[in-house]
């Protein structure tokens, strides 16, 4: 008979080894066989009733857990000076966490009774349980400034980079933090006006050389204007705001419900969980959960954190840091579905069908608790076959009804066929310097798709059920391609030897007829770029006007509230509509839809712009290192005064100057798209192959300049790339790619017909 282990040693086991919880994992390290099980299953029935281990299906799981974001009440410093923090939002019933908070040189100082918002680590075989680091001091929210920091004899100012920007700030030797002269810094006011008149400011950050890649992300938000700063009245009503309870909610936490995103994720918007449908009604179906953090619970109409949001419009997201539309009280804490922890959300419960048909579903408001924050990666990795510790447990339970109900919605994705555009994303990989390590492309997992589908899903029935109840609301409107640009398309596509079918309505079926025919050819990248750049721009608007790329007649922004102000507008009328409370769409926010779809449309727009310019910055100084060396790529763009390249190591796009091409003069076609050679004939056209030499990398405006040494892999004569250059014998060289050539002749012939129509 095996020894029965004391509940003490099973909670000590648990503790120690959070990721094996089950009670077969609990069985075999205590090497528990046979009927001495049912003695285990006894005592961790009694412990979870005296509550200290929570159930979830199969596994158990310690309570006493704090989210990685939380408030800290600062106690008062022990003999050795090191500070300890309370927890203010502290479930469980044990004995309350150890909290250590690790102060870096730039922290502002810490009394006792502060109350600070930190990020938290938890820390196993230490005196202490977590380890935190500041984010800020609740209460305080001095304003900050970014720009160059000039040393002088008694500490030094700062030079703001903001054009607007009136005053220079002073900065106190105790308070310079280190920084040189001529260094890019980001300072806090530290106090009320100085010597001069000017503010006072205390250096946070040394971000080095202005033209650094740590600076690249901050200088692009200062010049579009992004707001990076909240205001006092936005961060104290932040800073107030309470854990919502289950009052008024359906109590949703014994769903299974987890969250998938990325690897380093700062929030957590949406969390998912399907099984098989029991309907006998619905054979081979699913039920599919998605629930959404409640920010409407918290950001309240007309209040201070409403302005804030709506102005903001959206968050801006950079390879080293995010803007967000909330502040981090909310977006990283309250507002975040963290593993394990109480959160108010709005759910909806959806069936579908053996082929993944939507037949029906139901909006809740509801207090749900993920029952693990997973990433895209190893949930793949577990559907695969390699489970780690964490997804081991969820595995049956969990991760396979959501790969099982996602294998149902291809079926209807197939049917439906919205825009299948084959562009991979690229990413840029920083070290903690803010240097670029690396520029790959993003994987494409099923997982991701499988949370893409979910989504899709739940802002479907998001705006099929404000519809049916006539409540206003925000629709994501992607209109169909404007007949100029698909008829450029055509042109393109029959260039490279394609149909694109004419005479009917377009959907996006026969686009992707169109992309099938280029796929696997040396045209595909043509096609897919040509493709999109025949596409409208999506916008909101009150009015429906459909999808077009998803190919949805309804279909509203639903499922990120936390960084989209369009989501809370349709929370707020899901609110309004079914009737949960007073923090619903008012009257006044309803005569100003149209307005608030025309700015955050703009904010939408202009954080794409920022998050590009950032991309080219970070790749001009990434590549700067690599001037003279030959790359491999594509022409991606025509333009009168050059042609522009994407690179194939890296998706950077660089411009070959017409200047640097050859003596002769190019005639610009901006119809079909092409420059043509007046004596060679040469054409350059969108999709070529070429060979190219980096010539220039600028860094501070993201620019590169390169040199064209083959085009269809006909070499450029030697000395090609500069005007006047003759071959030996003192003729012109003539330069004719012919399979170039013969695409742009198809080109003109097609421009003439229809201009003699």
């Amino acid at each position: 008979m095996s020894r029965i282990p004391s509940k003490a040693e099973i909670l000590d086991w648990i503790s120690a080894n959070p990721t094996h919880t089950s009670k077969r994992d609990i069985a075999k390290a205590f090497g528990i066989k046979g009927a001495d099980r049912i003695d285990l299953k006894r005592i961790l029935k009694e412990l979870e009733a005296e509550g200290h281990l929570q159930k979830r299906k199969k596994t158990y799981r310690d309570p006493d857990q704090l989210p990685p974001v939380t408030v800290l009440q600062v106690k008062a410093p022990n003999e050795d000076g090191d500070l300890y923090g309370r927890p203010l939002e502290w479930h469980g019933e044990g004995v309350e966490p150890i909290i250590l908070i690790l102060a870096k040189p730039s922290d502002p100082a810490l009394g006792e009774g502060d109350k600070v918002l930190v990020k938290l680590q938890m820390v196993p075989d230490q005196d202490h349980n977590y380890e935190a680091r500041l984010i800020r001091r609740i209460g305080t929210n001095p304003k900050r400034v970014l720009g160059i920091f000039r040393k002088g004899s008694e500490g030094g100012r700062i030079v703001p980079i903001d054009k607007a920007a009136s005053n220079e700030w002073m900065v106190t030797q105790d308070a310079v933090n280190g920084a040189r002269d001529g260094e890019l810094v980001e300072a806090e006011q530290a106090g009320p006006k100085g010597r001069m008149g000017l503010p006072r400011a205390r250096i946070v950050g040394r971000l080095g050389d202005p033209t650094a890649p740590k600076a690249v992300s901050l200088i692009a938000i200062h010049q579009h204007g992004i707001p990076d700063h909240f205001p006092d009245p936005v961060m104290a009503e932040a800073d107030a705001a309470k854990p919502v309870g289950l009052k008024g909610r359906e109590d949703l936490r014994e769903l299974p419900l987890v969250t998938i995103d990325p690897a380093d994720a700062r929030d957590h918007d949406d969390a998912c969980y399907a099984h098989a449908d029991d309907d006998p009604k619905n054979p081979g179906g699913h039920v599919i959960w998605v629930a959404i953090a409640d920010v409407a619970a918290y950001v309240r109409p007309g209040s201070a954190l409403d302005r804030e949001a709506k102005k903001r419009g959206n968050s801006s997201y950079f390879p080293d840091r995010v803007v967000p539309m909330l502040p981090d009280r909310l977006s990283g804490d309250l507002c975040s579905l963290h593993e394990g922890v109480p959160r108010a959300c709005i759910a909806v419960r959806m069936q579908v069908d053996a082929e993944g048909n939507k037949i029906a579903h139901t909006f809740v408001r509801g207090l749900m608790q993920s029952v693990a924050s997973l990433n895209y990666a190893e949930v793949q990795e577990a559907q695969d076959g390699n489970a780690n510790d964490k997804t081991a447990p969820l595995l049956d339970d969990v991760i396979k009804p959501l790969f099982a109900a996602y294998k149902a919605l291809t079926k209807a994705l197939a049917a439906r066929e919205p825009l299948d555009l084959d562009l991979p994303e690229r990413k840029i990989v920083l070290d903690d310097e803010g240097n670029v390590t690396s520029v790959a492309f993003r994987d494409r997992l099923d997982a991701h798709k499988l949370i893409e589908e979910f989504m899709i899903l739940a802002n479907v029935a998001a705006a099929e059920t404000l519809i049916k109840k006539r409540s206003p609301l925000l629709f994501r409107v992607h209109e169909e391609p404007a007949q100029e640009k698909l008829e450029s398309l055509r042109e393109t596509a029959q260039a490279a030897g394609l149909s694109l079918a004419k005479g009917q309505v377009l959907q996006t079926r026969h686009l992707n007829a169109l992309l099938n025919q280029a796929a696997g050819t040396d045209d595909a990248e043509l096609i897919n770029i040509s493709t999109l750049r025949s596409m409208q721009q999506a916008y909101y608007n009150p009015e429906n006007f459909g999808h077009f790329g998803l190919a949805l007649r309804n279909y509203a922004h639903f499922t990120s509230p936390i960084r989209r102000y369009a989501d809370l507008i349709v929370h707020r009328s899901l609110i309004s509509s079914h009737g949960w409370g007073g923090d619903g769409l008012d009257e006044a926010q309803i005569e100003r839809l149209e307005d608030t779809a025309t700015h955050i449309s703009d904010t939408e727009r202009r954080s794409m712009i920022a998050e590009r310019d950032t991309t080219d910055r970070y790749l001009a100084s990434y590549l700067s290192e690599r001037v003279g060396n030959e790359f491999e790529g594509r022409i991606s763009g025509i333009a009168r005064f050059g042609a522009f390249v994407k690179l194939d190591e890296t998706g950077a796009d660089g411009l070959v100057p017409v200047r640097s091409i050859g003596r002769e003069f190019f005639h610009f076609d901006a119809q079909s798209g092409t420059l043509t050679g007046a004596d060679t004939g040469m054409t350059i056209t969108i999709g070529q192959r070429v060979t190219v030499r980096l010539t220039q990398a600028a860094p501070v405006t993201g620019g590169l300049e390169l040199e064209l040494l083959a085009l269809e892999e006909v070499p450029m004569p030697a000395g090609g790339g500069q005007r006047g250059r003759r071959s030996p014998a003192g003729r012109t060289v003539k330069r004719k790619a012919a399979k170039s050539k013969h695409q742009a002749a198809k080109v003109k012939r097609k421009v003439e017909r229809k201009r003699r129509k």
